[in-house]
Formats: structure tokens, sequence, C-alpha cells
């Protein structure tokens, strides 16, 4: 009897792969060009060691370099606070002081309420003018005012149980930013390195990245001091919004544009 022969797998649906308005959608380039082989795995393990020990033996110099310009934002600015330290320790060898900032937390007053629920209200109704064009826009504010308006009814109906000063935020957001900054090499690890761009650019990425935090952070502590030191009543907004998310996207932003780099060419065998 003849050999029966394998059944043919059916060809995939065309329509899978074309846009709604009928074009081919092409395979995104990081995967068209991911070629996980032994050396890219070997270059992400050595920048993530190299870029991980670096930091932590340049962390304490750093947190001096923290304090320098924290004070001189208190002597420059119209700031009322005090220098503190946080001392933190890694191991028995690694020991650093973050600094942060002392302040007295002021609730708001009734006038300040009222102002900042009249101003968030009249932004709000802004968004609705705008054109659709501004969508993202638009959606980015309405939810930026929404947190806002959380903080409005909070300290509305429970001002005097607000359990956070801005001394305990501040310290917070300095040492969590400070974490943050220490994650790049990993993060970098898992998403980037193992692409093949070059060991050059992997290293210039890190250190961008890294070093525009390391200058970005204290400045982000000073702006947000200097709303802080009036009322507590924007706290919520500064956390959620302002706070580590927008040194998140910072990361993202940085990552998006690496990403956007060549790649190294094929080498033909």
């Amino acid at each position: 009897m003849p050999a029966k022969r394998p059944a043919r797998s059916a060809p995939a649906d065309p329509t899978r792969f074309r846009g709604y308005r009928g074009g081919v959608i092409p395979m995104h380039r990081a995967l068209a060009h991911f070629r996980l082989g032994p050396m890219n795995l070997a270059a992400a393990i050595s920048l993530f060691v190299f870029f991980s020990s670096v930091w932590l033996f340049v962390l304490p110099g750093l947190c001096r370099f923290w304090a320098r310009i924290l004070a001189a934002g208190i002597r420059l600015l119209p700031l009322r606070a005090e220098l503190a330290l946080s001392q933190h320790r890694l191991a028995s060898s690694i020991r650093f002081d973050i600094p942060y900032l002392r302040m007295e937390p002021v609730l708001p007053t009734p006038e300040t309420w009222w102002l900042a629920g009249v101003a968030t209200l009249l932004l709000f109704a802004a968004t609705f003018f705008l054109s659709k064009k501004w969508i993202p826009i638009i959606y980015l504010a309405r939810g930026v005012l929404l947190v806002q308006v959380s903080g409005l009814l909070y300290f509305a109906l429970l001002p005097a149980r607000f359990p956070h000063t801005p001394d305990s935020y501040i310290e917070g957001l300095i040492s969590s930013g400070t974490a943050l900054i220490s994650t790049v090499p990993l993060l970098l690890g898992l998403v980037y390195y193992i692409f093949d761009f070059g060991l050059l650019r992997k290293a210039l990425l890190t250190c961008i990245t890294m070093a525009y935090l390391t200058l970005f952070l204290p400045f982000q502590i000073l702006l947000q001091a200097l709303v802080l030191q009036k009322t507590v009543l924007f706290m919520p907004v500064l956390y959620i919004v302002f706070g580590i998310p927008l040194d998140i996207l910072i990361i993202v932003a940085f990552y998006s544009w690496a990403m956007t780099w060549s790649f190294r060419p094929v080498k033909s065998v």
C-alpha cells in the first residue's frame, strides 16, 4: 500500500499580519534583530557586575555631592529647611549617609484649600475645551487633577490624621531614588544588554541614564521641598505623579531612545 503523506498544516491566516488599513504589519525591529548568543549574554552579565560595582564604590561620594547641592539650595532658595543625614549600610564594608531635608509640616488653611480647589476645578474644566488632537495630554492632565482632588477630599474630611510629614516623605523619596538608580544596570541587563547593539553603546546608555538621574534627584528634592514648605496639601500629587514614577519615565525615555540606535551589522560567514 502506498505510504500516507503527512497532513499539511493549514496555512496561517494572512489577515493576522495586516493592519486595519490592509497594510502588512512587520515584525518589530528589536525582535527581528534579537540574537541572544553567548557573547551577548556574557556582555550583559559583565556590564551588570561592572556598573553595579562602580556604583557601590562611588555612592558614598555621591551622597556627599547631593548634600552639597541641598545645602546650597537651602542658602540660595527661599527654603525653610535643615539638612539631615540618614545612615545606611550594605554588608559591613559599605556605609553611606543619604542627605535629606527636615521641614515643619504645614496643614492647608481654609484659604489655601479653597484656592487649590477652585484652581483644580478650572483646570479640569479647561481640558474639555482643548482640541481632540491633544487627547493624550487631556487624559494625562485629568488623571493628575483627579489625584489632586483625592488630596483635597482627604484634607477636607480628615486633615489631622494625615500620617506623613515632609521629613519622612523627602527622606523616602531620595532613598527610593537611590535604590532606583542602583537597579539601572539590572534593568538594562534584562531588556537592553541582550540585544546586539555593541558593548560601547550599552555602556553609553547606562552611563547617560545613571548620570542624569544622579544629577536630577537633588533638584527634584529641592523643587518638591519648595512646594511642601507651603502646605502638605500637594504631597499626594507630588508622590504619585512627580516622585518615583517620574524617575521611572526618565529611564523609559532613555531606553526608548537607545532602542532606535542601529544594531551591529551581521557578520557574513
